[in-house]
Formats: C-alpha cells, structure tokens, sequence
C-alpha cells in the first residue's frame, strides 16, 4: 500500500444499528471531505455494511468488513465470503484480538482469511499484538513474529503490497492504558525488521503499519508523529463522529511518518 496517505479505520465492533449508522454517516460526511493526505475507512457491522455501501461516496470513504470466512461458498451456516463481500467492503480486518481470544482463531483461520481477501481484492488489515502476560514475560517480539509469519503465510511479495498490518497490543484495547510512542515505535521496528527478513527491504519500508489501542482524540497525534506509523485503527473512540472527525482532521494536518 502507498504510504503519501495516513489510514484511519474506524472499527465500530458491535455497535450501531442500521440506522444509527447511516445517520453517523451523514453526521461525519458534512465534518470531514476528502484529503489527499489521509485515507478514511469505516468499519460497521455486517448488517449495516450493505446499506452503507450504498449511501457512502467512495471517493471521501472506504469501507471494511470486521470479519469473513475464506471458503467462497458452501455449507457454513452464518458465515459470509469473501467472495460474497468484493464489491462491497475495500478493506477486511483479520486476526483482531477479540477474534483470537474469544472466538479462538487460530493462525491457520488467520492466514486462510488473509488470502481470501486478496482473492477477491479486498485488503486485509492484518492485527498481531501481544497480550498483558506476555508484555511481562518479555515475550513482545516473539509473539509480533509468530503472529507476523502465521498470517503472511504464502502471501507473495506481488500481494503484499495490498496488505496493511495493525498493531494493537492486547493489554490496551478498551483499557485506557495507553502503550507508549516509544512502545509503539520499537513495535513498528521489529515488524519491519520481520518483513525485511522475509520481503526484503522495500517491502518492509513500504509497509503501511498502523497503531491501534485505546486511541483517543488527545492521543492520536502523538502516535501519528510516531515514527513507523502510518495509521491509527480506533475502536470506541470512533463511535463517535465528532471524535473520530478530530482524529481525521489531526492526520490530515500532521506530516506523514
């Protein structure tokens, strides 16, 4: 993915209806426009994803589907493809921490996600990050690279380029514990180093690598000076559209990483 753009993804979870959200937005469409300095994507729930991409001008927003199952079609009772979404969501968020550990994905869902995206050209915004237990443990690299090669996995240099990675540590996701930019940057220097190893050094430095984790309007500048960061990915903090249009106006007038 180029990098002359900020990504900002607004993951809403499981929040806000249909109508909830296309009256955010409305309410967003008339506080930002479109900046050729930062990308916006939306990520509502599958319901309201159909909906929005209807109402949505393409050319100020992006969207992106929470979660999608990699088989094309078949016998998967509440599942949706990949398949199924091209066309409608742009972006896909794979591996979130709450798919990791409360619905048990496991590197092989992950990976297989991550491919089925880029079949049907959606670009996945592939999550790693460590939980409190292995912060403590000293464990933060380790994890960062298990969870780097298990959902890259014959992902060719060609499709990387379609691939955005986030890193969220878990122990700061809906905790108001903030990691720190210096965190935050020695994180984006071991994944780079990752992708040198494995892509080679342009791969690596054209990697667009964004920091989510209890951001907030106040913090985000910060982490969006961080060095290796080209992105945010906020969670509550999105929820609402005067928050969020804070977040975007700040990359907008912040320089890109």
């Amino acid at each position: 993915m180029a990098l002359d753009k900020k990504l900002i993804v607004g993951n809403w979870k499981m929040n806000l209806n249909t109508h909830e959200a296309s009256l955010y937005l409305h309410k967003l469409s008339g506080m930002v426009r479109a900046h050729r300095d930062v990308q916006i994507v939306l990520a509502p729930t599958l319901l309201a994803l159909q909906s929005l991409s209807l109402q949505v001008d393409r050319r100020v927003f992006k969207l992106a589907v929470q979660n999608l199952y990699w088989r094309d079609q078949g016998a998967f009772t509440g599942e949706v493809s990949a398949s199924q979404l091209r066309g409608v969501a742009d972006y896909a968020i794979i591996g979130h921490s709450e798919r990791r550990h409360i619905f048990h994905e496991a590197d092989k869902d992950i990976r297989n996600k991550v491919q089925a995206a880029i079949r049907n050209e959606i670009k996945p915004i592939l999550c790693i990050g460590e939980t409190v237990t292995e912060r403590m443990e000293g464990e933060t690299n380790a994890v960062l690279h298990d969870q780097l090669v298990g959902g890259l996995a014959n992902v060719t240099s060609e499709e990387l380029q379609h691939v955005v990675i986030a890193y969220e540590p878990v122990w700061a996701i809906g905790t108001g514990n903030n990691a720190l930019p210096e965190e935050v940057k020695k994180a984006a220097a071991t994944i780079r180093a990752q992708l040198k190893h494995l892509y080679g050094a342009q791969a690596a430095k054209d990697m667009a690598i964004l920091y989510g984790g209890s951001v907030t309007a106040d913090s985000a500048a910060d982490y969006l000076a961080t060095e290796g960061i080209n992105g945010l990915l906020v969670g509550g903090a999105s929820l609402d559209a005067h928050v969020f249009a804070e977040i975007i106006n700040k990359a907008h007038k912040g320089s890109v990483v």
